[in-house]
């Protein structure tokens, strides 16, 4: 049975985003508290949120996670069961690495 691996690829701060001028609707946090570059998780079922992960993260992440699990490939990867996506917070997205992993 095939798992996921879901690893912290960038987290993108309010400046990266907007430069020096970010809307007044965005927090004074710089980038996103939740989760660490580099840090992993792996999942064994496509609806099974990783306990230290962000809920509303992988809520944006599930459906290429679905895919994944469903041995989806996407021509526009180079590698084949892997997949880049983030979640949707518009003032410190953070991207993740999504990787499918065979047994």
């Amino acid at each position: 049975m095939a798992k996921v691996k879901i690893t912290v690829a960038k987290k993108l701060s309010n400046k990266d985003m907007f430069g020096d001028n970010p809307p007044a609707e965005c927090t004074n946090e710089p980038e996103c508290a939740e989760v660490e570059l580099g840090q992993e998780f792996i999942i064994r079922a496509a609806l099974e949120c990783p306990p230290g992960l962000c809920s509303w993260a992988f809520a944006d992440i599930q459906r290429e996670i679905a895919h994944l699990f469903l041995g989806i490939n996407y021509p526009w990867m180079k590698e084949k069961g892997v997949i880049l996506s983030c979640c949707t917070d518009g003032c410190r997205p953070v991207i993740f690495k999504l990787e499918r992993i065979e047994d």
